[in-house]
């Protein structure tokens, strides 16, 4: 039961935010440790596939997610030189919508929808390390102090110190691939659709934000070179228009308009082999960080979060319900990190008889069957955490 039970996460992102909302409107006392300064908006576009979805709904935030984020119609493969279609899929069935979200709008409407329930937020608090222990865990803080809190859920990111707390050192390694992110305002709105400029060892995403004037913009190049790992690092924009050059006007005169972007090193992490000891338990990417290829970060953070509070609600043995938990999720993540890093493949063929055997049998799909191709994914979208 979860009545007044006191509980403590770390990291004030989708995952703590959505956690802390289900476990509080379960009853439970829950604060929220943020290292940020502020809830500020950080970060660009993600995509609530319907797996997600379901989860806002359950949260009751359906309503206002809907009402700042274009619900996606269609996703378009096309070929990167002329623009050419390649695949159309549609997205969305009435009872499974799709959205494109900026990520600050999600955020915002959890710590809402937190706040609402009787979470506390506290910002400015950066977790260095964790020392679990049988009563609770020692927080060991970025000032030097100490804090003794009891059941502590960590949704503390890719760097978690929970997750050095229960597993040995990971050792990720380098994809050979880098992502640029960027947002740039147009003039006109777009069609609330999603495009994949797929080319030779590159590929670039692009999406309507918001009012479909803000565009959400991700482009993956192979290279030797490692960049640093972390979607907080800047680069100039000139680097980001270099690597796309020979695509199509449609991507060169969108990137000409980006004055900022952000670069970081796309890197494998095993997914952890224990989430939970004593009163400690691991959530969203410190558990199992996943790379952009099937857009499925956020929405595993959000089945994350409902499956957790469901378990502690329904068992009063901590240890059993985090057992659960663990048991629930792990294996779907697990798959769901591993079709991630299978699918980038798939966007970056170079020319030859692979590439047109591979884009010939799409196009005729698109047109003969396009359900067929989703349903290659229907076990990820399909899924429902709340029933």
């Amino acid at each position: 039961m979860l009545i007044g039970q006191a509980i403590t996460i770390i990291g004030g992102g989708i995952g703590g935010m959505a956690a802390a909302t289900a476990l509080a409107q379960r009853g439970a006392v829950v604060h929220v440790l943020e290292q940020a300064p502020a809830i500020a908006e950080v970060g660009a576009g993600l995509q609530i596939s319907p797996n997600g979805w379901r989860v806002l709904v359950a949260l009751g935030l359906a309503d206002a997610i809907a009402a700042k984020s274009p619900r996606a119609q269609a996703v378009h493969l096309r070929d990167f030189r002329r623009g050419a279609g390649v695949f159309t899929m549609p997205l969305g069935r009435p009872d499974e919508p799709w959205y494109l979200t900026h990520r600050a709008d999600l955020i915002n409407a959890l710590a809402d929808a937190a706040q609402a329930a009787g979470v506390t937020i506290r910002c400015g608090m950066r977790v260095t390390a964790i020392t679990p222990q049988a009563q609770g865990n020692l927080l060991h803080m970025s000032d030097g102090t100490q804090q003794a809190h009891g059941l502590v859920v960590a949704a503390d990111g890719l760097h978690s110190p929970a997750r050095l707390a229960l597993n040995p050192k990971s050792r990720p390694f380098f994809t050979g691939q880098v992502a640029w992110r960027a947002t740039i305002a147009v003039d006109a709105p777009l069609a609330p659709e999603a495009h994949v400029f797929m080319g030779p060892g590159r590929h670039l995403v692009r999406y309507p934000l918001r009012d479909r004037r803000l565009v959400n913009i991700v482009a993956v190049e192979e290279r030797d070179g490692w960049a640093a790992e972390g979607w907080h690092h800047r680069d100039d924009p000139a680097q980001m228009r270099r690597a796309f050059t020979d695509f199509c006007p449609e991507v060169t005169t969108l990137l000409a308009q980006a004055d900022e972007a952000h670069l970081w090193g796309l890197f494998r992490h095993p997914v952890a082999q224990r989430w939970h000891e004593h009163k400690l338990v691991l959530l969203g990417d410190a558990a199992h960080p996943t790379l952009p290829f099937l857009a499925q970060g956020a929405n595993m953070a959000l089945e994350d979060a409902y499956v957790l509070a469901r378990c502690l609600a329904e068992d009063a043995d901590h240890g059993a319900a985090f057992a659960r938990y663990q048991a629930l999720r792990r294996p779907r993540c697990t798959r769901i990190v591993q079709a991630a890093t299978d699918n980038a493949a798939n966007y970056h063929l170079r020319p030859g008889p692979m590439r047109f055997a591979a884009h010939s049998a799409l196009r005729l799909a698109s047109r003969m069957a396009p359900h067929l191709v989703g349903g290659k994914f229907a076990w990820v979208h399909g899924c429902d955490v709340t029933r």
